[in-house]
C-alpha cells in the first residue's frame, strides 16, 4: 500500500465557490467531512506486471462503498534506482478506463507532471476525462523530481520550474471559454479553437510540493495544495504541518 499520504487545503473563498457544482472537487472536499481515497498503484513492480491485477474491481468496490476518490501517478519511465513504482499504466488513458467502471468516485491525478508534455495535450486529454466522467476529473499536478525522464523527452532538467509555470497558464488559457490569443515559450495560437471546453467551467488543479514555485504563486494559480503530513512518530511532524497550513492560508 502506497503511505506517501496528501494533505490538501482549499486555496479561498473564490476557489471553493468556483467549484461548489463540481462532482469532483465536491466529493473529494465535502464541507465539514473527513473524506478519504485510494492512490494506486497497491503495489510496486518487482519484476511482474501482475502487481496492477485487480485494481479495477477495488475501484469499482470502493465506488460502491462511497469513499470520495481514486488517485492515479504518472511515471513515464521505470528508473529502477528512484525506488518506487514505474511500471503503472498512463493515468490519462487509465483514468478514462475507470471513469467506464464507476459513477461516483473523483479521478485524480498524484500527481501529472505538467513541465514534460505539452499543455494542449494534458487540455486535450483532462478535458476528455472530464466530459467522460460527468466531472469528476481532480488534476493533481507537479513539475517533475525524476532526473532521467527530462533528458528522455528532450528536456533540461534545470528550466523545468519555468515549464511547469508557463503550462499551467497556457492549459488554463486553452480550457477558459474566451482564450484567444494565446502567446508563450511554449507555443502561440491565434485562430484555432480548443475544445472540448470542462464540462463544469473548470478543472480543479492542485499543485503539489512547492512544484519549485512560491507560495504566493501557487496561491494565485491552483485551487488546491498537495503537501506531505510529514513524521507522525514524532511530535515534531504535525508541528511542521501545521505550520505549513498556516502559511498557506496566509
Amino acid at each position: 500500500m502506497n503511505n506517501n499520504l496528501s494533505a490538501s487545503e482549499n486555496t479561498s473563498g473564490m476557489s471553493s465557490e468556483a467549484f461548489a457544482h463540481h462532482p469532483g472537487y465536491t466529493r473529494m472536499f465535502a464541507a465539514n467531512q473527513l473524506t478519504i481515497g485510494i492512490f494506486l498503484p497497491l503495489r510496486f513492480y518487482q519484476g511482474d506486471m501482475r502487481v496492477l491485477e485487480g485494481q479495477t474491481a477495488l475501484v469499482k468496490d470502493i465506488d460502491q462503498r462511497g469513499f470520495a476518490s481514486v488517485w492515479v501517478r504518472d511515471v513515464p519511465l521505470y528508473d529502477p534506482s528512484f525506488g518506487d513504482a514505474g511500471q503503472i499504466f498512463d493515468p490519462f488513458t487509465y483514468l478514462s478506463y475507470l471513469a467506464a467502471q464507476t459513477t461516483r468516485v473523483s479521478l485524480a491525478t498524484g500527481s501529472a507532471i505538467f513541465s514534460l508534455r505539452h499543455p494542449i495535450d494534458l487540455a486535450k486529454a483532462a478535458s476528455t476525462i472530464d466530459h467522460l466522467s460527468g466531472g469528476r476529473l481532480v488534476l493533481g499536478i507537479a513539475s517533475g523530481d525524476r532526473p532521467v525522464e527530462f533528458p528522455a523527452y528532450g528536456l533540461d532538467l534545470d528550466t523545468r520550474a519555468e515549464r511547469f509555470a508557463e503550462t499551467v497558464i497556457y492549459f488554463r488559457q486553452l480550457l477558459a471559454e474566451s482564450s484567444l490569443p494565446i502567446r508563450s515559450s511554449l507555443g502561440e495560437l491565434a485562430q484555432a479553437e480548443f475544445l472540448p471546453k470542462p464540462a463544469y467551467g473548470r478543472i480543479p488543479l492542485l499543485v503539489t510540493g512547492s512544484s519549485r514555485q512560491t507560495p504566493q504563486w501557487i496561491a494565485e494559480h491552483a485551487d488546491g495544495w498537495l503537501t506531505y503530513p510529514q513524521q507522525t512518530h514524532t511530535q515534531e511532524g504535525p508541528l511542521r504541518l501545521a505550520q505549513n497550513i498556516r502559511r498557506w492560508r496566509d
